[in-house]
């Protein structure tokens, strides 16, 4: 099945995409025009996604009764089903609270939430720290506060001692985070109402003769019997990860400089434990702490070989419409290429060749911005990629909306003199409980038995 749009005609298979775009004059038509490579983009996808629309509804309503089946059963191995259902019960006249719930951010029903009407969200970080100091002066009001909030995380995590941060605090720490991290603000974020929960996943590696997982769909007589088919649901277990965010300030800016304090406490320490976050949904082992999106052996992600003769830590335009085209179709909208710092002069002088010259593919001139783009999809340097230069994993297209972020929606602070005694320092902690995962566990063999797909492709190593 193929569209034909303003004379071009639309590829319907991975390798006919790989075609299309490794021929230099479909790519400059497309790049010509503000926009046009967006809506080709959206037509491929249209395309290839519109070759199963006989089965859209049968796919709906069988996956959505499924899961509630499973989430309403799973409780083997201490793990608590997730409530979907109620995660998303926010009356619909609250667009933001809705979309804060879905980023991690404010959650009315989390631990913290009873304890917002102490604080505000623009000068509470302060406040909140110095009502745990312990050299503050604290009369039967604050003792009461103070008492009120120990004891609510007492309540829920009773061993790790220290005080409970107020729901409308602890958005605001993440809401700094989101500016700044790469994974959390594009991933499928999991409330976790205890330490360990399950979500289910799809278990399935082939749409060939059946799709997520099971779902067998076919032509039949009216009247006819219908056949017994089921998909194969697995679970992916969450276990809140303890992430410990440890700094000291002097006596002097708690007592005399709120402001001071607002700022380091309320935007430095934030970026501190987001960056921290970030690089563990990035790159993390697993063992102790999330698994990375991007480690690179993780079954679920699929490597592109280099080009034959490709010279050591070097891109080639060969290299990305190779990756660009083993990108799940339904994602090509959403996902984002991740690459190294250190490959800036890779992409920078990276050329697309015409005839027997060539054009740069990237910088049209040595005065403009980049425009932080391939292929109609940002580019996001970092150095947090798992890999140098030239090695796996220095560029990734990934789709994060196949990441799974469990968050704890818990937060909690504490102070100690002890540390710094001499030095006449107060030593805060803050401690958040989080989890990542990937949630596709495997490549996708699609319909046409073409090359298999996935929510995460990597170019292999150069060298």
């Amino acid at each position: 099945m193929t569209v034909v749009v303003d004379d071009i005609t639309i590829p319907d298979t991975p390798a006919a995409l790989e075609e299309f775009l490794a021929d230099p004059k479909n790519v400059a038509g497309l790049l010509k025009v503000e926009g046009k490579f967006e809506e080709f983009v959206g037509k491929y996808a249209k395309v290839v996604l519109d070759k199963n629309v006989d089965i859209q509804a049968q796919v709906t309503d069988q996956v959505e009764r499924t899961m509630a089946e499973f989430l309403k059963g799973q409780k083997d191995e201490g793990f608590v089903p997730v409530d979907l259902a109620r995660s998303m019960a926010t009356p619909a006249s609250k667009a933001q609270a809705r979309a804060d719930f879905r980023r991690g951010l404010n959650n009315p029903r989390a631990q913290g939430a009873q304890l917002d009407d102490m604080f505000d969200g623009v000068s509470g970080m302060a406040d909140f720290m110095q009502l745990i100091w312990h050299n503050g002066d604290k009369d039967a009001k604050a003792q009461a506060k103070l008492s009120k909030i120990r004891n609510a995380f007492s309540s829920t995590e009773g061993a790790d001692g220290g005080f409970l941060i107020p729901e409308v605090l602890r958005s605001e720490i993440l809401r700094v985070g989101l500016e700044t991290g790469i994974v959390r603000n594009r991933a499928r974020i999991v409330p976790m109402e205890a330490l360990r929960v399950a979500f289910p996943m799809i278990d399935s590696t082939s749409n060939v003769s059946s799709v997520h997982g099971g779902i067998v769909s076919y032509w039949e007589q009216e009247g006819a019997t219908h056949t017994d088919v089921s998909p194969e649901f697995g679970s992916i277990a969450l276990q809140a990860r303890k992430l410990v965010s440890y700094t000291t300030v002097p006596n002097e800016m708690v007592m005399d400089a709120p402001g001071a304090l607002q700022m380091f406490i309320g935007e430095l320490f934030p970026e501190a434990v987001a960056f921290e976050e970030d690089y563990a949904f990035l790159t993390g082992s697993g063992v102790g702490e999330p698994l990375g999106s991007l480690k690179t052996d993780n079954p679920g992600i699929i490597s592109v070989a280099k080009e034959t003769g490709q010279a050591a830590s070097t891109i080639y335009w060969e290299n990305i419409v190779k990756m660009y085209s083993r990108m799940l179709p339904q994602s090509l909208n959403r996902a984002v290429w991740v690459v190294s710092h250190d490959l800036f002069p890779e992409l920078a002088t990276m050329a697309l060749s015409v005839g027997t010259g060539g054009v740069p593919v990237w910088l049209p001139d040595g005065t403009s911005t980049p425009m932080m783009q391939l292929l109609g999809r940002p580019v996001i340097p970092s150095e947090k990629t798992p890999a140098a230069l030239g090695t796996r994993g220095d560029i990734s297209f990934v789709d994060f909306g196949f990441y799974l972020v469990g968050d704890r929606q818990m937060m909690s602070a504490s102070s100690s003199p002890h540390v710094n005694f001499t030095s006449d320092k107060t030593a805060f902690k803050i401690i958040n409980r989080c989890d990542g995962r990937p949630w596709l566990q495997s490549p996708i063999t699609p319909r046409n038995q073409g090359s298999t797909l996935g929510y995460c492709v990597q170019l292999d190593t150069r060298a």
